[in-house]
């Protein structure tokens, strides 16, 4: 039976290290070297759902070199019941279903949209012309409005079909993970520590999600079939999807948000491996499984032993997609090597237990070689934004938090953007949103209907 993941006490979390503190101990120890990138990709199909993104050559500033950063992402359709409402308390045997109970969920477009757009949205949403340690600050609140614009901008194309996301941002040795569903990141450091960066956001083992969903006007309940048994995983209503936070799914209701979960963390200078994989993997694997089948050995055909180990273990059940990249000191010519001991206790980076393959936590110590930097998983969109009010100098304008567009503040945007930005207000806070933005904010949390026809 599955464990309930309750949120954790902040108590219990050992400090985060300020990002500046890092970087300057990077620099008087003479290791600001950036590492080697070594990727390889796996995948085996058998519903062509998953998509992934590879850009191991971007530039924070256009022309530098020494602005390079990497970026990995999974991408997969989910299944959902096909129906378009089942309570839980109605039986199956009282309605009149189509042949197959599951399908694609309306196509893959989620997910080639997320593709195309997303990484784009996201470095829309950082401010040009600021140095690293500042880019890298601003990395997290930039992913969760990337995330929310790429779900805004797919909701205006009238489509149905919804998608996970893991994107990994590599920056140096600072890794930055944002997540929707159960696609997971993790991270097996040099001393066989495996960690993982992800949170699954399956209503089945996450109860916080639950009770998120209930509130916004969700219903959650398993399929009932003739005679009232219950059978499957949790699931929300209307729709029947099994998690709880995705991009696109707007026949499904507003309650399943884009807002991603953020890990940033930074690793010691003996690097470490990455494994950012599908369901499909973490279905029949462990984290700590997934990572002992592939160590010591190259990127490319570690992602290949993951992927055959999954389907030797449960078949093939589900697509399974697989990406593993190494980070490496940039003198390191060979693969990671194999942990000269191993460590059977699978622990975590941030005073939270280590998580198996279902993602329930276990609450231990954080681990001395790699370092927090920011972790945040709340699906309220104004704590994830910050307090910063964006504004154009000399213009008069107003920025959105979100969609990066600039409007003049006149009464109506100030009425329709809420008590934060009435007249009366002696001091504007933000985000700033739009009215189109607010409209997105206020359906995720319930204050409104959901509206998949927004401004076209």
């Amino acid at each position: 039976m599955a464990t309930e993941v309750r949120p954790r006490d902040p108590s219990m979390r050992p400090p985060m290290v300020p990002l500046a503190t890092l970087i300057g101990r990077e620099l008087r120890g003479g290791k600001s070297e950036k590492p080697a990138i070594k990727y390889g990709h796996a995948a085996f199909a058998k519903r062509g759902e998953d998509y992934f993104l590879v850009r191991p050559d971007c530039l924070r500033v256009p022309g530098d070199a020494a602005s390079s950063f990497s970026v990995f992402a999974v991408l997969l359709i989910h299944y959902s019941v096909s129906v378009s409402f089942v309570p839980p308390h109605v039986p199956f045997g009282l309605m009149s279903l189509p042949v197959q109970i599951f399908d694609g969920h309306n196509g893959v477009s989620a997910a080639v949209f997320a593709k195309e757009h997303l990484l784009e949205h996201v470095m829309s949403a950082i401010p040009q012309g600021i140095g690293r340690e500042e880019w890298l600050e601003a990395l997290p609140r930039a992913l969760v409005a990337g995330f929310v614009k790429t779900d805004i901008d797919f909701q205006r194309k009238g489509e149905t079909s919804g998608t996970t996301a893991t994107l990994v941002v590599i920056d140096g040795w600072t890794v930055t993970v944002a997540s929707v569903g159960d696609s997971r990141c993790i991270l097996d450091s040099q001393d066989g520590v495996v960690s993982l960066l992800t949170v699954d956001h399956r209503l089945e083992e996450n109860v916080e999600e639950r009770e998120r969903v209930t509130a916004s006007g969700g219903e959650v309940g398993r399929l009932n079939i003739c005679g009232g048994k219950e059978v499957g995983p949790l699931r929300c209503w209307p729709g029947g999807l099994c998690l709880s936070r995705s991009i696109g799914d707007t026949d499904v209701g507003e309650f399943i948000v884009p807002i991603p979960h953020v890990k940033q963390v930074k690793l010691s200078s003996v690097g470490g491996r990455l494994i950012i994989a599908s369901d499909g993997i973490w279905d029949a694997l462990s984290s700590e499984l997934a990572a002992k089948a592939c160590r010591g050995l190259p990127a490319e055909l570690a992602a290949k032993l993951v992927v055959k180990e999954a389907l030797r273990t449960s078949g093939l059940k589900d697509d399974t997609t697989c990406l593993v990249v190494d980070i490496i000191p940039s003198d390191h010519t060979l693969p990671l090597p194999s942990p000269v001991k191993q460590q059977n206790k699978f622990r975590s980076l941030f005073g939270k237990k280590p998580q198996n393959a279902a993602g329930k936590p276990n609450k231990l110590s954080s681990v001395g070689a790699v370092e927090e930097l920011f972790e945040e998983g709340s699906a309220m969109l104004e704590e994830r934004l910050g307090k910063s009010f964006s504004s154009r100098e000399n213009t008069g304008l107003l920025r959105c938090a979100i969609c990066q567009t600039d409007q003049v503040p006149d009464d109506d945007l100030l009425v329709n953007s809420g008590d934060l930005f009435s007249p009366t207000s002696k001091q504007q806070e933000g985000p700033y949103l739009c009215v189109d933005c607010r409209r997105k904010k206020d359906a995720m949390e319930g204050k409104r209907p959901s509206d998949s026809s927004l401004s076209r």
